[in-house]
């Protein structure tokens, strides 16, 4: 819960696009979630790994770290069980 109020869940956007980016995140606002993003896979990794999302929206051709490596780093190196959606 942020800022005192209820939500549906936290949502981690990973999307390099800025518009589609943008066009997912009010979608999920819209109907609640709060929504954080990253522009690439080790800012996309960093925050993951920082917070506890219910779900990862994941691009899979990201600058710096691609998607399907963002996927395995959070699986293997960082324990995370987050479902992670392509």
């Amino acid at each position: 819960m942020r800022q005192g109020k209820e939500t549906s869940g936290l949502v981690l956007v990973v999307e390099d696009n800025r518009t589609l980016s943008e066009m997912i995140g009010e979608y999920l606002e819209g109907r609640g979630f709060d929504v954080d993003y990253a522009g690439d896979g080790v800012d996309g990794y960093r925050l993951a790994t920082e917070n506890n999302y219910d779900v990862v929206v994941l691009d899979l051709m990201l600058p710096r770290m691609d998607g399907i490596e963002l996927c395995r780093r959070l699986r293997s190196e960082a324990r995370k069980s987050t479902p992670v959606l392509m």
